[in-house]
């Protein structure tokens, strides 16, 4: 898979088959619906899916909560907009 066609498959109502949990829940993410990817990532135990779930209670507007997630990711919050942490971190976990 490429980003391409993970950007592409954002059209369809279902995620791809055979992708990773981060992606998923970046799939869902990027439909919109915030609490499915939440509910995908929160439970999962290593750095990406820390990045993932800082990434959404940064989207959610829970700066505090984001840091913490951050923080466990090895990452500081960056300054960038929510559209392009997200590119970021679909083109790394692709």
């Amino acid at each position: 898979m490429t980003v391409i066609s993970f950007k592409e498959s954002l059209s369809e109502n279902k995620p791809p088959q055979n992708i990773s949990v981060y992606l998923k829940a970046l799939w869902y993410e990027g439909k919109g619906e915030w609490d499915k990817a939440h509910q995908l990532i929160q439970d999962v135990d290593d750095s990406n899916a820390a990045w993932i779930h800082a990434f959404l209670h940064r989207k959610e507007g829970d700066i505090s909560n984001a840091d913490y997630w951050y923080h466990h990711a090895g990452k500081k919050r960056p300054a960038i907009s929510l559209k392009k942490e997200w590119d970021e971190i679909v083109m790394a976990l692709i």
